[in-house]
């Protein structure tokens, strides 16, 4: 494309920006935002439909004060109580072990170490990945917390904080596994599920103060960044052209898709999807070296997501820079868009081509899709009150029970979160999903607008960005297929779940109303 074509549509952009910038509070342009803006809140305030979705609901509400919360942490809390016991009755011979003590120092750091195995996760080529090193990770640092939790009387897995659906969620995968059309194909699944329920336990049980939450985050955005970085020299140097992941006819031309340290072009954009938005936070939030270091980090993180080529990758870390902007700003949206307009002439033709096929129905990956879909329909018709068990293995076993698609193959999984929870939950299983995932986003929004710390705003907002933009990309990908995006994911809700801690400290806490804060 030539620049020089859309010199006019430049002229105007930049006139445009100029106006923004200089719109002050007592400006026209000022004054007109400000009335939009006082318009829709008292819209807002005034809409039954508004109160309704705002309101804090009756389960929720319950939930600290039930008989169900205080049986569920007690229970996960029991091994804290026996190594906080153990304290005591060994409290000389734990006290004189400098190998105890360097444990329990450890254990009061855990979310450190939570920090690291996420860095070490995104950093580890995909042939010398193990999923069970994702569980072993999890399980290890629960352990550390454990016995860290000896020495402090007031450290506890704040199971209560999780509320209540997600109780719902985890009781329905356990039920999907036990009625699992095979138990044995779905229990690697489970412990999938299991590890992403622990990094969350673990990460929001850890973190006590901003500070601590912020080196979890860098350390899990320092792995992504050298994620990114290794795909801008697979970008640089070029890699081989797969011909199953891209249609050769529609993007002629298009060089071969990156995939970093993660087998498949799509799943390194999803990570870098859910975790970009959360160094863009950072970049917000430290001083001024941070500030470079996070400004290069994202420069690269954009570079790696445009040479994916990744179409749903894009739109989802569109869509995660809107919502943050939203929730910090709205002013500052239609500025994005318009820089995003503006950018058009500058992008390579390559990535400009890709953009247009974007809904193309001749493209074989839109078609391939469409037809999955409709053996899912054959599926569902059958599975979609108790669901077929946990994980991609059973359900391509059933799908081979159905018609092959048009290229004479069995889909392994439905390309969609939502379709694919279903078919291996059943119908309790997606209606327990949802209410969490809105729960969660709800309890985010709410905790935003009331906390007075800027540095969790901030935080706060580009987590609910970046897991508002995995949530779109999840309509047309099954972002849990390749569990380590499955791990990114919980853990980028268990950052939602500490940033309300954060914002709101006795929020959904089983804790007695005089009993103090963690320190």
């Amino acid at each position: 494309m030539s620049i020089t074509r859309n010199s006019a549509v430049l002229r105007f952009l930049l006139a445009f920006f100029g106006a923004w910038g200089a719109a002050g509070p007592t400006s026209g342009i000022g004054r007109a935002l400000d009335g939009i803006e006082n318009f829709f809140r008292r819209q807002s305030g005034e809409s039954a439909l508004c109160a309704f979705v705002w309101r804090e609901g009756r389960i929720p509400r319950a939930w600290p004060h039930s008989l169900a919360c205080g049986l569920f942490t007690g229970l996960v809390n029991i091994p804290c109580a026996a190594a906080k016991w153990l304290y005591q009755t060994l409290r000389r011979l734990w006290d004189g072990s400098v190998c105890f003590q360097l444990l329990a120092a450890m254990g009061g750091a855990s979310y450190f170490f939570l920090g690291l195995l996420m860095l070490v996760m995104l950093v580890a080529p995909h042939g010398m990945w193990n999923n069970i090193y994702g569980f072993a990770g999890a399980a290890g640092v629960l352990c550390l917390f454990v016995v860290g939790s000896a020495t402090r009387p007031k450290l506890r897995l704040e199971l209560d904080r999780l509320g209540p659906y997600m109780i719902f969620y985890m009781g329905f995968i356990c039920i999907s596994l036990a009625a699992s059309l095979s138990t044995r194909m779905s229990m690697r699944f489970f412990f999938f599920h299991l590890t992403g329920f622990l990094l969350v336990l673990v990460l929001v049980s850890s973190v006590r103060k901003y500070e601590q939450l912020q080196l979890v985050v860098s350390l899990a955005v320092l792995g992504v960044s050298a994620a990114a970085l290794y795909g801008c020299y697979q970008g640089y140097v070029g890699v081989d052209v797969i011909a199953s992941q891209q249609d050769m006819y529609v993007n002629a031309g298009m060089p071969g898709r990156v995939y970093s340290f993660f087998d498949n072009p799509n799943n390194f954009a999803e990570q870098l999807v859910m975790l970009l938005p959360l160094d863009l936070a950072l970049f917000l939030n430290c001083r001024w070296r941070g500030k470079i270091l996070s400004l290069l980090s994202l420069a690269v993180g954009a570079a790696a997501i445009g040479f994916t080529y990744s179409r749903s990758g894009w739109i989802g870390l569109a869509l995660a820079v809107v919502v943050f902007l939203a929730l910090m700003d709205w002013r500052f949206v239609p500025v994005f868009l318009l820089l995003g307009v503006a950018a058009i002439p500058f992008l390579p033709e390559t990535i400009y081509n890709r953009i247009l096929s974007i809904g193309n129905a001749h493209d074989t990956s839109t078609r391939y899709r469409f037809e999955i879909f409709d053996t899912t329909t054959n599926l569902m018709r059958d599975y979609w009150v108790r669901g077929v068990g946990l994980g991609t293995d059973i359900m391509k076993k059933t799908f081979e029970t159905y018609p092959t698609i048009f290229d004479g193959t069995y889909p392994v999984h439905t390309h969609n979160n939502y379709l694919q929870m279903w078919g291996e939950t059943g119908i309790w299983g997606i209606i327990s999903f949802l209410a969490l995932l809105l729960w969660q986003l709800k309890t985010g929004a709410k905790a935003l607008f009331s906390t007075a710390d800027k540095r969790v705003k901030r935080l706060l907002a580009a987590s609910i960005g970046a897991f508002c933009g995995i949530l779109v990309i999840g309509i047309a990908e099954y972002t849990w297929f390749y569990p380590r995006n499955m791990f990114t994911w919980w853990f980028l809700f268990g950052i939602i779940t500490a940033c309300v801690k954060l914002a709101r400290p006795d929020s959904f806490s089983c804790k007695k109303k005089n009993q103090k804060e963690l320190p």
